[in-house]
């Protein structure tokens, strides 16, 4: 006779067991952070793509001076021992010598301060002209005529007014700066949609409000781009007035370089100005973006 064994029955899990683990689950996972795709594309963009070009160039200029074998032209070598000499000295020994900072003070003291005066009186008048027609009838066409005429034409002028040394550079730069911030303020305030002043005054916006907080605001990446403009001008127009009976400058040490046959000497001046109004530009459009991330044109 065979003997039946009661049938072991499988555990039995309860169901607060099981929504326990299904909640304790989420916490034993380990999260992390999913690699963002591109990023190394962006920052090679970012710090690499800027130097290719100039590499490139430095490449080109000294093969040209090997193969041509000229003795006119220095070769990038030459120019950067003439910079370290003109910056800390030691190697020349002569009158240039450890002289960098005294002559790029002077020179950007002069920009800046010119600079600042012509935006300081275009952008309020480019707002007045831009908003008011009939100011604009009386003043746009002055600002037409004398705005072909070259700025260089002004510098005997200049030498006339402000006798020969740095005030006649410092007009030379105020005015080559001016017009083309006093030009594309006018623009931007003309060019305010106005849609946009329909809307402010549908939100109670009104009298002076209306110009603060509508029109300034919407003419600042025209201000920007004429303050840009009015910037570069200025680093090459203060080279035009240190050329003129000024001492101390960095167009008063291309000069020097001229009259003394020292082309490496010309080209460190040269590069300096580049340098320093390529990280001056920069910093306008880092204030341009910090200002305007309302707006698609910020990033520039």
């Amino acid at each position: 006779m065979s003997t039946l064994l009661p049938s072991a029955k499988p555990p039995t899990v309860s169901s607060t067991s099981t929504a326990s683990v299904r909640q304790a689950a989420p916490a034993l996972a380990v999260s992390f952070p999913a690699p963002q795709p591109g990023a190394w594309k962006r920052g090679l963009m970012t710090w690499v793509a800027p130097v290719v070009l100039p590499v490139l160039l430095l490449v080109v200029w000294d093969l040209a001076v090997r193969k041509t074998g000229t003795m006119l032209v220095p070769a990038p070598k030459e120019v950067g021992v003439t910079l370290w000499d003109f910056a800390f000295g030691g190697i020349h020994d002569d009158a240039f010598s450890g002289m960098l900072t005294t002559h790029w003070w002077m020179s950007i003291s002069r920009v800046y301060g010119a600079f600042a005066l012509a935006a300081l009186v275009a952008i309020p008048l480019g707002l007045v002209i831009g908003k008011n027609a009939t100011i604009r009838r009386f003043v746009d066409p002055t600002i037409e005529i004398f705005r072909p005429i070259p700025v260089t034409a002004w510098l005997p002028l200049s030498m006339i007014f402000f006798g020969v040394g740095p005030n006649a550079a410092i007009f030379i730069v105020f005015l080559g700066a001016f017009f083309p911030v006093v030009l594309n303020t006018t623009f931007g305030v003309k060019s305010v949609d106005p849609r946009l002043f329909e809307a402010a005054a549908m939100l109670g916006c009104k009298g002076g409000s209306m110009f603060r907080q509508v029109v300034l605001p919407a003419a600042m990446p025209s201000i920007f781009n004429g303050l840009r403009l009015g910037h570069g001008i200025s680093w090459f127009l203060i080279v035009v007035g240190e050329m003129t009976g000024v001492q101390e400058g960095l167009g008063a040490i291309i000069m020097d370089g001229r009259m003394l046959s020292r082309t490496d000497l010309v080209i460190a001046g040269m590069v300096v100005i580049g340098i320093s109004g390529y990280v001056s530009d920069r910093l306008i459009v880092a204030l341009n973006n910090r200002l305007l991330k309302w707006s698609p044109q910020h990033n520039v």
